[in-house]
């Protein structure tokens, strides 16, 4: 029989090495989520998987609804998918110069 367990805008999260507030961590191949503070190697904490985020963006422009991809070599959101982790899709357009993208999370 299921058993609740929580709501799901986050969820528990151990990391191997510490994580700042805002880091972004790729969950597998089913999206990301965002600590919601800092969490301490090997200690649980919360990752924030739904809801609208701003994050840094590659060049180039981001239509509306587009979706959007972390890649997370360069710590940066991209509508390029290949070798990229799907993040969600733009809540706005942003300009090829915007530094940042807004987009709303795919819920891992």
């Amino acid at each position: 029989m299921a058993r609740f367990v929580q709501e799901g805008e986050a969820i528990d999260h151990t990391p191997s090495s510490a994580l700042v507030a805002g880091k972004i961590v790729v969950l597998g191949s089913v999206g990301i989520g965002i600590a919601q503070t800092a969490i301490a190697a090997n200690v649980k904490g919360s990752l924030i998987v739904d809801g609208v985020i701003e994050h840094a963006k590659a060049s180039g422009a981001v239509t509306a609804f587009a979706k959007v991809y972390y890649d997370s070599t360069n710590d940066v959101l991209t509508t390029t998918s290949s070798g990229n982790t799907l993040a969600g899709y733009a809540v706005q357009a942003q300009a090829s110069g915007d530094a940042t993208a807004t987009i709303k999370l795919m819920k891992a």
